[in-house]
């Protein structure tokens, strides 16, 4: 089972067995490389740990609990997690800062213990086959395992063509489920038990000047830098030309003995490139920088981006970020990113900065009869993307017709619900009958926050981000044996920024206010008041291209998989529609494409 992970662990492999459990583990060698073997045990060998990821504050727990009698043998941070273990139980994990998935089993007691961080950086799949427990970093290892029987849950499939990906708990396999953000699992005699440890809990708290903010800001985020760069290997960052990067390459040139290596990849399309802001702040802090436009044939990669998931996924961005994780491994083996900004500072200014416009808007609308007439406006609007951007209304018309939560709905679904419905042969007349909108908007609805701008973000934080975004950047960096850190997800800046007014998070709606105000201070002039590009790929140019042709023989011909999953009529009238300029349809015709490549081998 392990051989399948071995991009995520290329520098060893070791086990442990006894008649209760196996353990095997692929190594990394980040700290410690010279004793940091796994699995690893206590002085006596009652109790094991195999680890992923990264604790932070492992230097002042190892005092911490050499004080208690532990005797540590190495100087790495996986011995850490046996002996707080040891001293604390499964509220060991409430003292790690980092990023982890691992698993602890006792000898003494039969418990097993598998811990995610609290805001999902590292994965953590489990599946139960017959009275074993399984449990991996991916998918494929579980796939190894001769009790496999590789079911796949037709339940989800309208959640991933919704969301472009599948919530937690669940996977496309019915036999699947993967430990949620912020959660343990804990099993003992077959009773297996999952409790959530971590949560937000102050919400719109500190209405302190912004000054006090800001320091406090700077003083959060610097040291969630510092504390991300012990490595024995080479180290380094990513470099996009946004402010959150930039912040981040900032602290590290100040802190480090040598100047950092820095990387950014762009597209030869100017909409998808934002190399020379990135080139302007590694100017600004003398980095050793990489910077490389994407103009190989991408075609080639295709295959390897869609299928490392192991499951659907619909984000393109992965595309980028996979050759970004590439170049970035030919020169260093960690990388900080940037990633994290704006799911808790408030920016998406294409979706927080509406959601809280429509909001007020919406307490002017007279009465239901007012929001069906915008709904029912909402619906015969033209969608053109030949239109003026000022006359893309349609959206907007639509959410000003439903209350905040569906409108967050609407606004997270990359499929809106009728286009769902109609691959699907749904006849719904309400989208909130849908099973998918009852998972999403269920944590907005319960965010103690009266801001709508808090709700989204909190939803954002449970749904978006740890299914989403991180999913792709580990996912992408592991396949290049990259590892990847993210100060701005540091849960101590997190909860900091929860507790940060509305009004001083989005004043004059001004999107990310507190980190831009901090750009002011550390990064070059004119990188300021450049439009968000997001880390997309043309997606839309390829379909009207080599993909195109690719997706109408594979997808919609005699041998495709899709074949009684969804209506391929509808789909090829997308296509037709997407070639000939009439709509933009990139979104849908991609999903469907990694849907059938995935279905080709799941």
């Amino acid at each position: 089972m392990t051989g399948t992970l071995a991009h995520r662990g290329p520098d060893g492999e070791d086990f442990f067995f006894d008649d209760q459990v196996a353990l095997g583990h692929r190594r990394l060698s980040i700290i410690d490389i010279a004793a940091g073997t796994q699995p690893m045990s206590n002085e006596d060998g009652t109790v094991w740990t195999i680890f992923n990821g990264e604790i932070y504050n492992h230097r002042d727990l190892r005092t911490e609990l050499s004080s208690k009698g532990h005797r540590f043998r190495t100087q790495c941070d996986t011995e850490v997690i046996v002996h707080a273990f040891e001293e604390y139980g499964a509220g060991c994990v409430e003292r790690l800062a980092g990023m982890f998935a691992f698993a602890v089993y006792d000898q003494r007691t039969g418990e097993l213990l598998l811990a995610r961080d609290r805001l999902g950086k590292k994965p953590l799949f489990y599946a139960r086959f017959g009275d074993t427990l399984h449990f991996a970093s991916e998918i494929k290892a579980l796939q190894a395992s001769p009790l496999w029987d590789g079911e796949w849950n037709r339940e989800v499939l309208e959640e991933y063509l919704a969301l472009g990906y599948v919530l937690a708990p669940r996977t496309i396999y019915r036999q699947v489920n993967k430990l949620e953000a912020g959660s343990y699992l804990s099993m003992r005699n077959g009773d297996i038990r999952v409790h959530r440890y971590w949560n937000i809990e102050q919400f719109d708290a500190d209405g302190r000047p912004e000054r006090e903010l800001l320091d406090e800001l700077e003083s959060l985020l610097g040291d969630a830098v510092g504390c991300r760069l012990e490595s024995e290997v080479p180290l380094g960052a990513f470099l996009s030309g946004g402010i959150d990067s930039g912040l981040v390459v900032s602290y590290m040139s100040q802190m480090g003995e040598a100047a950092p290596t820095t990387c950014s990849v762009g597209f030869s399309d100017t909409a998808h490139n934002e190399l020379d802001a990135a080139s302007r702040v590694a100017a600004k802090y003398g980095t050793a920088h990489h910077s490389h436009v994407l103009e190989e044939d991408l075609s080639s990669a295709m295959d390897r981006v869609v299928t490392a998931f192991d499951e659907p996924f619909a984000d393109s961005s992965a595309f980028p970020t996979y050759f970004l994780c590439k170049i970035a491994r030919q020169h260093v083996t960690v990388c900080l990113s940037g990633d994290g900004g704006d799911e808790t500072f408030g920016g998406y200014d294409f979706r927080y900065t509406p959601h809280a416009l429509e909001s007020w808007a919406r307490r002017l609308v007279p009465g239901n009869p007012g929001r069906q007439a915008l709904r029912w406006l909402g619906s015969r609007w033209p969608r053109s993307p030949r239109l003026p951007r000022y006359l893309r209304l349609a959206t907007y018309l639509t959410n000003l017709g439903w209350d905040d939560a569906t409108a967050y709905y609407f606004d997270l679904c990359f499929l809106k619900p009728p286009e769902v419905d109609s691959l699907l042969g749904l006849h719904r007349t309400d989208p909130r009958t849908s099973p998918v909108y009852a998972e999403v908007t269920k944590p907005y609805k319960s965010c103690p926050s009266k801001s709508p701008l808090q709700k989204a973000q909190y939803a954002d934080l449970q749904i978006y981000l740890p299914n989403d975004v991180l999913v792709k950047v580990d996912r992408m960096s592991m396949q290049h044996s990259l590892e990847v850190r993210a100060p701005l997800l540091d849960h101590r800046i997190t909860e900091f920024a929860f507790r940060v007014p509305t009004a001083s998070k989005l004043p004059r709606l001004d999107p990310k206010h507190l980190l831009r105000q901090l750009g002011h201070r550390r990064l070059p002039p004119e990188n300021m008041g450049l439009p968000k590009h997001g880390f997309t790929a043309p997606v839309g140019a390829w379909f009207r291209g080599f993909l195109g042709d690719r997706f109408q023989e594979e997808a919609l011909g005699s041998t495709s998989r899709l074949t009684g999953m969804v209506d391929l009529d509808r789909a090829r009238l997308w296509l037709d529609e997407h070639r000939q300029g009439r709509a933009d349809r990139s979104y849908p015709l991609w999903a469907l494409w990694s849907l059938e490549l995935w279905a080709r081998d799941p």
